[in-house]
């Protein structure tokens, strides 16, 4: 793995300048030599304790400390709590969600959004980057970057946000010097946390397929309309990825998280206990295993003040997606995976569109104000597919037998691979189609709906039961729900 970039902040200090006359100047030295001990001991001690109890409870600022040598102490040596970014007027913010331990692919981040404000102007701008796309990841070649965090957590526990944040910072060409990484246990209890957040349902939509812990599913439904959602309820409308009513696809789930982070956002700041400094510890603290970031806890306050000034109507949202007009597009790797693309072959539009979007004429602004028509979830049942189950999970070809009818698919069989071939370590998806029928489009759509890869050369021992079969889907112990 390349060597990870911790995005160091750099604050230098900045010597105050003087402007005194000589004679002041040599009275002001023994002052100034016994501040300057103190000032340096005092401010490594606030730098190591970032005490909530040094803030000002109402304006978040920190608290003035009495006494002659403390305040000219505090003068010279009080941090500033400058954002990085603040002096080119854009502040980068990564916010990545993961399902964490406990979860099938605990480090792979299913949300993966920017968050950047505009300081000057108090504009705010949501991008959502969708977990498929396809970016270069170190020595590992183009993988799918929600798998940037794993990689990095892998090598070497702790380092996974830094690291996924480092390879997004790459690609978009775009400096990003904080990054907050939740899991699934931390978004619940902030939302239960400030007593729930209200959202403005556009669209009915019910979801068979909402995975449970022990590797079942349940229903879920959200009714069009405003209404109040508690932490459970919020990540199902988060994480719901089989809706249907044109719910079911990634770009319609990072839609749905935009106005989640949106609501909280202003939930939080007008709750008024978390403008109190010690609450906001008090909160991360109870949230200490499930999240992990490089802001420092003055930084974290600065940011919050800094939103309590950005307005509803200064907030831009972009997705990017495979709609038509969109950034990006379908495509399998050679490895047989599912990943997007940006469809002019590189990502210099992609990047300049993030980099420009708060100027009055960026494409978000167009896109943002303009209904995309709903259009009708495509059919894939020309072609016959059987599921076998390679694994001793009773009962799973079947689950996904479900799954793939609900999304159009034709799944004539399901069944059992060979007992002398279980347990079978890695799924697949096999083509037994004859050459004059071409099923690439249900391939790739079967490739993006599981998450599996198409592989061409058919194992022994794999074969289907039926001779109208076009395709078999081997499931494996690798395989996630």
């Amino acid at each position: 793995m390349d060597n990870v970039n911790f995005l160091h902040k750099q604050n230098p200090e900045e010597k105050p300048k003087s402007n005194l006359k000589k004679w002041l100047f040599l009275l002001l030295i023994p002052i100034l030599i016994a501040g300057t001990v103190y000032g340096y001991s005092y401010s490594k001690k606030w730098v190591a304790t970032q005490n909530p109890l040094d803030y000002n409870e109402n304006t978040l600022e920190p608290k003035e400390p009495q006494g002659l040598l403390q305040k000219i102490a505090y003068l010279l040596f009080k941090p500033e709590a400058k954002l990085e970014g603040q002096k080119d007027d854009r502040i980068n913010v990564l916010l990545l969600g993961m399902g964490g331990l406990g979860h099938d692919g605990p480090y792979l981040t299913d949300t993966i959004m920017l968050v950047s404000i505009k300081p000057s102007t108090n504009d705010l701008a949501f991008i959502s980057i969708p977990r498929d796309l396809g970016v270069e990841i170190g020595n590992y070649g183009t993988k799918k970057v929600n798998i940037a965090n794993s990689i990095g957590e892998t090598n070497q526990s702790g380092w996974g946000g830094a690291y996924a944040t480092q390879i997004i910072s790459q690609t978009l060409d775009l400096d990003i010097p904080y990054y907050i990484r939740v899991d699934f246990q931390a978004f619940a209890d902030i939302i239960d946390e400030v007593g729930g957040i209200r959202i403005d349902i556009e669209k009915s939509f019910t979801d068979y397929l909402y995975p449970t812990e022990n590797n079942g599913y349940q229903t879920v439904s959200f009714k069009k309309g405003p209404q109040t959602m508690d932490g459970d309820t919020a990540l199902k409308f988060a994480r719901s990825r089989h809706g249907n009513n044109g719910e079911g696809s990634d770009f319609a789930r990072s839609a749905r998280q935009q106005k989640i982070i949106q609501s909280l956002k202003e939930k939080i700041l007008s709750f008024s206990t978390l403008t109190n400094p010690i609450k906001i510890k008090n909160i991360m603290d109870v949230l200490e295993k499930h999240l992990t970031t490089n802001m420092a806890f003055d930084e974290i306050l600065s940011f919050i003040r800094m939103a309590k000034e950005i307005q509803g109507d200064n907030v831009k949202n972009l997705v990017l997606d495979t709609s038509v007009g969109g950034y990006l597009y379908n495509y399998i790797n050679q490895d047989g995976a599912f990943l997007l693309g940006p469809v002019t072959g590189n990502f210099d539009n992609i990047n300049n569109d993030i980099k420009n979007i708060f100027t009055e004429n960026s494409v978000v602004a167009e896109t943002t104000t303009t209904e995309i028509p709903e259009q009708e979830a495509p059919k894939f049942d020309w072609a016959t597919i059987e599921i076998q189950n390679g694994t001793w999970q009773a009962g799973l070809a079947a689950k996904v037998k479900q799954r793939l009818l609900d999304e159009n698919f034709y799944v004539n069989e399901v069944g059992n691979v060979l007992t002398e071939l279980k347990p079978v370590n890695k799924s697949a998806i096999y083509s037994f189609a004859p050459k004059e029928k071409d099923i690439t489009p249900v391939l790739t759509a079967l490739n993006k709906e599981l998450n599996m890869p198409i592989i061409v050369d058919i194992p022994e021992g794999i074969a289907p039961s039926n001779k109208s079969t076009d395709i078999v889907i081997v499931l494996g112990d690798n395989f996630v729900e």
